[in-house]
């Protein structure tokens, strides 16, 4: 199943290179329709707000499908491993970053599915494919769990909401980046801002109650694992501070009504304490110091 496990892994992540490739090609099939409507030409218009002709839509569903065979392969990888090891992808950076990985290709084809924007794929693939490719330069080795991780239910679980999380948290945050790169003279192909803008905040509704479960199973099994809910360790602490800025995001929006610009800023700032939360644990040391990488 180890075999199984790696050779899914590598497909998946082909597949989502190719996926990304298709993606790239749609945008720039999407600038050229955009220009001609612009000079007159009729084109067709997509459900929210992206210009299209067929040549484009073509190309936008052919990328589609190759990011949903990334996705379930990468599931099936995360399912082989978990076979192998008879734990889920927590006891190190491998494991966690398939995991992560296949995270973001989940929440972003969800999203995909709701609000018909393609062109977020631009950015939020990327992320995957830099997971993945993390992924293969740290040990894959299968390792006895050290004592802190042999709590398999509840560190699964944990980590489930966790994929949760930073999946919606990188739509919001690709979302956030292409609401910023709109330019002031058009928008050549990319959704309205008002689509970007609503897409970000729906991301952070549904991450934020997920990784307000990761704190809280964290603490569960901090008390099991350590014999203490709290500590202060680097890690907790990263995700406190996380948890706050997508909590003060929340805050101004619903509160304050903050919209657009400052809005798209929060959620970068988000995202960086996110990737900081995540790889925290290889720089600041602390009792999260499992990731395998010795």
């Amino acid at each position: 199943m180890g075999k199984m496990a790696e050779y899914a892994f590598v497909a998946g992540t082909l597949s989502t290179f190719l996926a990304l490739v298709g993606y790239v090609f749609y945008a720039l099939s999407g600038v050229r329709a955009a220009r001609l409507a612009a000079a007159g030409v009729p084109v067709t218009t997509g459900r929210v707000g992206f210009v299209v002709g067929p040549r484009t839509t073509s190309i936008g569903h052919y990328a589609t499908l190759l990011g949903w065979l990334g996705f379930a392969l990468l599931g099936a990888s995360l399912v082989f491993r978990a076979i192998a090891t008879g734990h889920g992808p927590f006891s190190n950076m491998y494991e966690f970053s398939i995991a992560f990985a296949f995270g973001i290709l989940g929440a972003y084809y969800w999203f995909e599915q709701r609000y018909h924007q393609r062109v977020l794929g631009l950015l939020a693939l990327p992320v995957a494919l830099a997971l993945l490719a993390y992924a293969a330069t740290v040990p894959a080795e299968i390792e006895p769990l050290v004592p802190a991780l042999q709590n398999n239910l509840l560190l699964t679980v944990h980590v489930a909401t966790a994929i949760v999380a930073y999946g919606s948290f990188t739509v919001a945050f690709a979302a956030a980046l292409l609401y910023l790169a709109q330019p002031e003279t058009g928008r050549w192909g990319l959704p309205k801002p008002e689509v970007l803008d609503e897409i970000g905040y729906r991301a952070i509704v549904v991450g934020f109650p997920f990784l307000t479960l990761v704190i809280i199973l964290g603490a569960l099994w901090a008390d099991v694992a350590w014999g203490r809910y709290w500590g202060w360790d680097p890690k907790e602490t990263a995700s406190l501070v996380t948890w706050f800025i997508y909590g003060a995001y929340l805050h101004a929006r619903v509160m304050r009504g903050w919209r657009g610009r400052k809005a798209a800023i929060l959620l970068i700032i988000g995202f960086a304490a996110t990737l900081l939360t995540y790889f925290g644990n290889l720089f600041f040391g602390g009792l999260h110091s499992y990731s395998g990488l010795g």
